[in-house]
């Protein structure tokens, strides 16, 4: 049409394409950052009490956790303690009890993933005449490790309820301790060379007895050579524990300090995770079709009658603290720390206040 001008385009400048996708995604990247979880490592045994945490059925309020569950305990402990390779690990009772006394950089929180019966781990040559603890007097006693867990309390024990001293022993230990320590002068103690294992001198009568943490090869094969100091071993730790109240606590929970001290409300929100998995796993284990033993639910009640309806407490309860003092009393006794630490120093408080946090309300 006449006197019709076109229209003209007008196009905005050319904008680096680099620069606008910054412009766009940098609010979305701020807000991403703003929400991400606190990442840590997190090493543990796969146990039922745990399993709702390795499967992120339970998450920790603000924690993403990377579970690493696959290495046998001394490799994990030795990991912790000495390379600091895990943000928070199950680690040894007796060694993290060392690392407080030399003030190493852990703290602890009162989650005991670990617990057990330690009578029926003694194992002895049965060529050797050892009928009764106090045979053991002026033996060679193998072990695994000499501070660990498993042999703090089996000293202890023989010492205190079956009058055999540690010093009556001379001891042969297979693997570098976890923690370094300093043995007493009087305590006869030798590092065995690397070709040499306990189980085996056990059996070939180069030892006369052997305290270990776990089943030996030579019990299991039902090697006659080998047989257990008490072979009534369950109704010892019945008596046992009527007596002293003791579920031995094998292991805890430690955290590098860098973490408290940076992030001081981890620990409480890891205690109440690790609380809320083994809730569930003891509803769970209930039903008896959920383990292939013909008998599990007698056994099930029989602990509940003898041990109670929460053998496996976590916190300063009272129980837990009469048996972390016996404990300690028992490392400083035998010459691994150099002072009875109070059980307040030894973790951290996961307290919310007096009747805080149990029921959620907005």
């Amino acid at each position: 049409r006449r006197g019709h001008r076109p229209a003209r385009c007008h196009h905005p400048p050319a904008r680096d394409s680099a620069a606008n996708e910054k412009d766009i995604t940098a609010p979305e990247q701020e807000r991403d950052h703003m929400s991400k979880k606190l990442q840590l490592t997190l090493a543990m045994g796969d146990y039922e009490i745990v399993r709702a945490l390795k499967e992120g059925i339970v998450q920790p309020d603000g924690i993403e956790l990377n579970v690493l569950t696959n290495m046998d305990s001394t490799t994990r402990h030795w990991r912790f303690l000495r390379n600091q390779d895990f943000d928070v690990a199950e680690t040894s009772s007796s060694s993290f009890l060392i690392a407080r006394d030399q003030d190493m950089p852990f703290e602890g929180i009162p989650v005991f993933l670990h617990r057990r019966f330690r009578h029926g781990f003694i194992f002895i040559n049965t060529a050797k005449g050892i009928e009764k603890p106090t045979d053991l007097i002026g033996c060679r006693m193998g072990v695994k490790q000499y501070q660990s867990s498993a042999q703090l309390w089996m000293r202890g024990f023989l010492e205190h309820e079956y009058g055999v001293p540690h010093k009556s022993m001379e001891w042969f230990s297979e693997l570098d301790e976890s923690v370094e320590i300093s043995p007493p002068a009087d305590l006869k103690l030798t590092r065995l060379p690397h070709d040499k294992g306990v189980e085996t001198m056990l059996a070939n009568g180069e030892l006369d007895a052997v305290m270990h943490p776990d089943l030996i090869q030579p019990l299991i094969d039902k090697d006659p050579r080998v047989g257990r100091l008490f072979p009534n071993y369950k109704e010892e730790e019945i008596a046992f524990y009527k007596k002293t109240q003791i579920f031995p606590i094998m292991h805890v929970l430690g955290i590098k300090r860098e973490i408290v001290e940076k992030y001081p409300w981890v620990p409480i929100n890891l205690y109440h995770a690790f609380n809320k998995a083994k809730a569930l796993a003891m509803r769970k284990m209930v039903n008896p079709r959920i383990v292939p033993l013909a008998w599990y639910r007698e056994a099930w009640e029989e602990q509940e009658k003898i041990l109670g309806r929460d053998p496996w407490e976590y916190g300063m309860t009272e129980k837990n603290e009469s048996q972390l003092k016996k404990l300690v009393g028992y490392s400083h006794e035998q010459g691994m720390i150099s002072r009875e630490i109070p059980v307040d120093e030894l973790f951290l408080d996961v307290s919310q206040g007096r009747k805080r946090g149990a029921e959620f309300r907005v």
